[in-house]
């Protein structure tokens, strides 16, 4: 096993998952109910709330994005990018699945179930907002959550921080292009100006303000003391962002899903499938190519975990509070966080079998991880 291995088992044997991370799809179903008795009760309130836009993106909405987005994005150190190519056959993996399999494995997915299968069982109107939702989260992957599923999964830091660098920069320039693309071939119209305005409010302004801010406080305090305490103090702010709008999106949504409750659990198939298929193809395609065991784990939960911040306030800047597209986004939320924790006891438990692949270093250190970080 690599140095770089042995530190990230170091590093992982003591990560443990926060309280509400570990509980996110408890706290997502607390905000559905919220949500739907709120919208039922103080109907007036949230449209009011709904009609506060300018070029169709939602101010309260966007606040709170930000709110959500900067305190993640101040994490990512763009200088990590030097060593992306310290691990280069991890890098090109994770690089084809995010951005050259997942989003159109999505779309198929969604095109089947949504637009084929289940179609009969889902109101008509609704059937290609659903879809496009669907969309949206394949094309974004995930950032801020894949520390923490890398840490459980003992995966090697560098090369997870370098990765989301990377894909943050990609992000900026592919997003907006895949998802007009992927629209365009479900026949919505795609709102160009919306979509590029999103890109820049939700992507490209963050990662500024992100990256100009974490400088400022390396500057003034090279050992990062300053940065961890501001982290610390934003944390709270991100999860309140986060649920505040899980409560406004169900609350436009609620007699929706009151009338017809199926259609959460019909919109999770797909998207269940799709996380099991990224996640093989991604595992699979690291032990082939004989990356380390602490690259493909991270390598593989990149690939399978969303940018589901980005995918919410997109979806509502594309189509609206009340559209399909925005619940879909939402119901990646409630299901990401119990399939990305199977899947890490899934990493840590093939690994005698993944390093007895041809080419591939055995660890010294296999011993499982806790069940109370897992």
């Amino acid at each position: 096993m690599t140095s770089q291995c042995e530190v990230a088992g170091k590093q992982a044997s003591g990560a443990a998952i926060g309280l509400f991370e570990r509980y996110l799809s408890l706290w997502v179903v607390l905000c559905i109910l919220a949500g739907i008795g709120l919208g039922h009760f103080a109907s007036g309130a949230f449209q009011t709330i709904g009609e506060l836009e300018v070029a169709q993106i939602n101010l309260p909405v966007a606040v709170l994005i930000w709110l959500m987005i900067i305190p993640m994005l101040l994490k990512v150190d763009l200088t990590a990018l030097s060593g992306v190519t310290a691990h280069w056959r991890g890098s090109v993996v994770t690089l084809v699945v995010n951005w050259a399999i997942k989003p159109f494995s999505m779309a198929l997915l969604a095109w089947l179930f949504i637009g084929w299968w289940f179609a009969p069982y889902l109101p008509a109107e609704q059937i290609d907002s659903y879809i496009a939702g669907m969309i949206i989260l394949g094309a974004a992957p995930c950032t801020a959550m894949v520390f923490v599923w890398s840490n459980l999964s003992r995966g090697e830091p560098n090369f997870t921080l370098a990765q989301v660098a990377l894909n943050d920069l990609i992000m900026v320039v592919a997003f907006g292009p895949i998802v007009a693309l992927l629209l365009g071939l479900t026949a919505i119209i795609v709102p160009w100006d919306t979509l590029l305005l999103s890109v820049l409010l939700y992507i490209v302004v963050p990662l500024v303000i992100a990256t100009i801010w974490r400088r400022l406080l390396l500057r003034t305090d090279p050992q990062g003391g300053s940065l961890a305490r501001v982290l610390e103090r934003l944390h709270p702010v991100s999860l309140i962002a986060l649920l505040a709008t899980l409560v406004m999106l169900f609350g436009f949504q609620g007699e929706q899903i009151i009338q017809q409750p199926l259609i959460i659990g019909l919109l999770a198939v797909p998207l269940l499938i799709q996380s099991v298929l990224i996640f093989v193809i991604a595992y699979l395609a690291n032990r082939w190519v004989r990356s380390p065991h602490c690259i493909a784990g991270p390598s593989a939960m990149i690939g399978t975990s969303n940018f589901f911040e980005l995918a919410v306030a997109t979806a509502i800047a594309l189509f609206g509070f009340t559209s399909g597209a925005a619940l879909a986004t939402v119901v990646g939320v409630l299901i990401e966080v119990p399939v990305m924790l199977l899947l890490v006891r899934v990493v840590m438990r093939t690994r005698r079998w993944y390093e007895r692949g041809r080419g591939i270093p055995p660890s010294t250190d296999l011993s499982p991880v806790r069940a109370r970080s897992a």
